[in-house]
């Protein structure tokens, strides 16, 4: 099964997840407060693991909701789906395989759309998360973990065809 592209459609609770809510409000005058970093999600994962990215580094691209008005996303708004995606799917994971490597987590429009993201790609909302596998023996491992969660809403093995350098994107 992972050769090819993992698709699960099983459905999800998102009743805690805040989708996009425009941030252009004649109300919403005030700066909003930054996010910190190093505040955890989880017992095992952080903020900044979620937000940080080599390739936002790179670009000079800040990576945060509040930078980004045009994406329509609160600092707060990000954080809680994130924190929503570390309780249903990467702390679970976690507690059954050990170590789980986070690749990519939220990402502004001007970051996905560097890196080639589908414009509606659930990572615009703090919805998704990339984990590394190193190999096929991690991918099944991780995958049958994964559909047992029952909370996934896409089970992505990325890039197709490729050996090396995989990930699979999970979202809710």
């Amino acid at each position: 099964m992972c050769d090819t592209k993992i698709f699960s459609s099983v459905p999800c609770d998102v009743s805690a997840l805040h989708l996009s809510e425009k941030v252009g409000d004649k109300k919403r005058k005030k700066r909003e407060e930054p996010l910190d970093m190093e505040k955890r999600l989880t017992a095992h994962f952080t903020l900044g693991e979620l937000m940080r990215s080599g390739e936002a580094i790179r670009r000079g691209i800040e990576n945060v909701p509040a930078a980004h008005p045009e994406d329509g996303l609160r600092n707060v708004d990000v954080e809680r789906n994130l924190r929503q995606l570390c309780e249903c799917v990467l702390e679970p994971l976690r507690q059954h395989v050990g170590r789980v490597i986070v690749t990519s987590g939220y990402r502004c429009g001007v970051l996905n759309a560097a890196v080639g993201g589908s414009p509606r790609s659930y990572h615009l909302q703090g919805r998704a998360a990339d984990v590394f596998v190193s190999g096929e023996e991690m991918c099944r491992k991780y995958e049958r973990v994964l559909r047992s969660l029952g909370c996934c809403k896409e089970l992505i093995l990325e890039p197709v065809g490729k050996k090396e350098k995989r990930w699979i994107h999970v979202s809710i």
